[in-house]
């Protein structure tokens, strides 16, 4: 048998051709990939762009980096008049630092300008001041962008935030204020109010429900692949899909008992909706399961669909704690006044959950039981725990390029 040896000319015309570089890129693993950015300009601009970034996050799985957990506090939120004020030495928007480039954004000051913390999506900050004041924020770029007053004032208020891939690489997101009802047993309309970056307006329109419908004032929606899911109240899910025309709402009665503290929403690495729950004692991981035709939207208004909450994990306490003798020991985690309780989910992982005893931030392994201490800058801060919502901010692991 004879073998054709491919000449050096061919060899270097295959690889000067950019369809064949990105095809060989998109078979190597991603500690290997982000390092060729630095042969050259051409696979730097290879590797940033959109259509190879699209096509390698389909086939692999791509980490974000934690750069910190951003707190925000409850009681500033729609402040009435005569409501409690924040103490000029306390940040509108604390940022709990884990890395050196959290340290960076932490002391940058532009934390100072954004107002308070709201939601973050793919890297992008949402912040401002409630009803009127609104800011995005760009990591990459260093920009804020402010966006233009609502048109409509609400008294009691939820909030989505979506940020989108762009081809072109420009930022690309919707913000999506919701109307909280107080009258429960009369209303089966949820008022909304969408800002899209891409026509820099707001538009109103009115989503419609099978059943009454009140939302949980003043918290922020978990986004599944463009669904949003909003707490309601007396134990519901509201579940929002914007791509589809009929402007429904569907709703989901909450698994479990109604006697925990603290409750969180997230997305799994199965893509689900699931759900975590904390007391004294301990917590539970739900995940909600869909049986639907794959024609139908799961939320459509006239799908014939079933859903059904499995219980993934349920984990005591005392027992975790036990089980964890040294991390037990040198943080004092048993002590009586330092409760444990559920903070927030790691992007797209079921596996792992951050938890919270006194002032120490944990990640605890939910399979192995074993928890490992997360190290941030501003412990011992005076932070209310009880009154503060905190949450990990991730930014994106793609690396980017001004030369695209």
């Amino acid at each position: 048998m004879k073998f054709q040896r491919m000449s050096c000319n061919s060899v270097h015309d295959a690889l000067s051709s950019d369809d064949i570089l990105c095809d060989i890129l998109l078979r190597l693993p991603p500690e290997s990939v982000f390092k060729f950015i630095i042969v050259s300009k051409r696979w730097l601009r290879c590797i940033c762009s959109y259509v190879f970034r699209h096509s390698y996050l389909r086939r692999w799985k791509v980490s974000s980096r934690l750069l910190g957990f951003v707190v925000c506090n409850s009681l500033y939120l729609g402040r009435r008049p005569g409501g409690l004020r924040r103490t000029p030495s306390e940040p509108a928007l604390p940022f709990l630092s884990t890395c050196q480039e959290g340290d960076d954004l932490k002391y940058s000051g532009i934390l100072k300008r954004l107002g308070y913390f709201i939601d973050s999506s793919n890297g992008l900050l949402l912040c401002g001041r409630h009803p009127k004041t609104y800011y995005v924020w760009d990591p990459v770029t260093k920009k804020q962008h402010k966006l233009p007053h609502p048109r409509v004032y609400f008294e009691e208020l939820c909030m989505a935030f979506i940020a989108e891939d762009s081809p072109d690489d420009s930022i690309c997101y919707k913000v999506i204020r919701a109307k909280c009802e107080c009258k429960l047993n009369e209303v089966n309309t949820v008022t909304i109010e969408t800002f899209c970056s891409k026509t820099t307006t707001w538009y109103y329109s009115i989503l419609t429900c099978t059943s009454t419908l009140s939302l949980c004032p003043w918290t922020v929606a978990t986004v599944i692949r463009g669904v949003i899911h909003w707490f309601a109240m007396r134990g519901n899910i509201a579940i929002y899909d914007q791509e589809q025309e009929e402007r429904h709402i569907a709703v989901i009665q909450l698994p479990g008992s109604y006697d925990f503290d603290e409750q969180i929403l997230g997305e799994s690495s199965d893509g689900l909706l699931q759900y975590g729950i904390s007391c004294k004692s301990g917590m539970e991981i739900w995940v909600l399961e869909k049986e639907i035709d794959d024609h139908t939207s799961l939320y459509s208004s006239n799908a014939d669909f079933k859903t059904r909450w499995t219980l993934r994990y349920r984990l005591n306490f005392k027992t975790m704690w036990k089980k964890n003798p040294s991390v037990m020991t040198a943080y004092r985690t048993c002590s009586k006044s330092k409760e444990t309780q559920i903070l927030s989910f790691l992007s797209q992982n079921s596996e792992s959950v951050y938890i919270r005893s006194g002032d120490n931030i944990f990640l605890c392994h939910l399979q192995s039981r074993e928890v490992e201490v997360v190290q941030y800058d501003g412990r011992g801060s005076s932070i209310l725990w009880d009154f503060s919502k905190v949450v990990p901010y991730f930014k994106p692991a793609w690396p980017h390029s001004s030369f695209l």
